[in-house]
């Protein structure tokens, strides 16, 4: 364990202590434990601290409370990353206002390739349900991680996509690790935990969803992606002051547009007019906009002989025994009269079950 650990969570339970102030203390003062050694007379000279602040941090005295959350921590195998460890987050730690400590349970890899976040609305439309569930079936060759807020909504079918299209998801929460808010999601994060998927905040144990740290939260989910995919949301939906963060982080933005008489596009199509997000209609709008240019082949779905006919199964099996075949030899194995063949090449290739080569070849998929 970490020596300096209790130290560590000790400044973010300090009063009018943020992170940036944190970072300044450590900065000046050289390493985190060294914060609480030195003279009040040293602090209230540190840049943003003072005589308050310097008086909270000098006679801090409560390290049995962190002594316990330590206790919390290795009993349900929680993983701490601190700001200048290499776990961090490196996305996040770009953010001036990052959180010196976050918490997570579930993968350690918190740095993956490709990390996006969709968000929007609790009250979610078929229309955004559609659309939410081909982008994540689209994205599943590209295999990004997917960040939310494990709220209703946009958030949880967010997750739950991600899972069920086996690609990783990230659930940023405004609350300690001792719970899951709302309460009705705990199977869905289990399922998150257990699909190399993570639950992640920048609390301490028995910390209560406060309507304040959801806006924090925000910045969280911001600060990790790449891009925050915002799909529905009315016109001061809390998905817009994502959306507004991630602009400050120099995030890309995108939106789905709606119809101008819909109260949960409303949000959206802001967002669009003030230049504020990127249109998306489809992957290929993220694909481009975050020159994921590696070369993907799309998964064919491999045949199965219950769809095919008689004549499609005999013919398939004839082509499936070598590696390419021709017309002639194909007529002659199957004894199919000329135009038979013709329809049956013709289906087997409308089913994506076989292609054709140049000379009057084929071969199966």
């Amino acid at each position: 364990m970490d020596n300096d650990l209790i130290y560590k969570i000790a400044l973010t339970r300090i009063p009018r202590v943020g992170s940036v102030i944190a970072k300044n203390l450590i900065s000046y003062c050289g390493g985190v434990k060294e914060v609480f050694l030195k003279s009040k007379h040293y602090l209230k000279k540190i840049p943003g601290v003072g005589e308050t602040l310097a008086t909270n941090i000098n006679s801090y005295k409560n390290f049995v409370d962190i002594n316990l959350e330590i206790d919390f921590i290795n009993q349900n195998q929680i993983d701490v990353h601190f700001f200048l460890d290499e776990s961090y987050p490196y996305r996040l730690r770009q953010v001036p206002d990052c959180p010196i400590i976050i918490y997570s349970k579930g993968s350690s890899n918190l740095n993956p390739d490709k990390c996006i976040a969709i968000v929007g609305t609790r009250k979610m439309t078929s229309y955004g349900k559609h659309f939410t569930k081909e982008l994540m079936e689209e994205l599943n060759v590209y295999q990004p991680t997917i960040v939310s807020g494990l709220a209703y909504g946009v958030d949880v079918f967010a997750h739950k996509q991600s899972i069920k299209n086996e690609m990783p998801t990230f659930g940023v929460v405004a609350h300690g690790l001792d719970q899951i808010y709302p309460s009705v999601h705990k199977d869905v994060a289990r399922d998150m935990i257990k699909k190399q998927g993570a639950i992640i905040t920048e609390y301490t144990s028995n910390t209560i969803p406060n309507r304040e740290n959801f806006p924090m939260r925000n910045r969280l989910v911001a600060g990790m992606v790449d891009a925050v995919i915002v799909v529905e949301s009315a016109i001061k939906g809390g998905s817009l002051i994502t959306a507004e963060l991630a602009n400050q982080y120099n995030r890309d933005v995108l939106a789905l547009p709606g119809a101008i008489n819909q109260k949960y596009s409303s949000g959206c199509n802001y967002l669009i007019k003030k230049n504020k997000a990127h249109v998306i209609e489809g992957v290929e709008d993220l694909v481009h906009l975050l020159n994921w240019d590696i070369k993907v082949e799309k998964k064919i779905q491999k045949p199965l002989f219950q769809n095919f006919t008689d004549n499609e199964k005999k013919l398939f099996s004839i082509i499936q025994e070598n590696k390419e075949v021709g017309i002639d030899h194909l007529q002659i194995k199957s004894g199919f009269v000329s135009s038979l063949l013709a329809i049956t090449l013709l289906e087997l290739e409308m089913k994506n079950c076989i292609i054709s080569l140049p000379g009057k070849r084929y071969k199966s998929i």
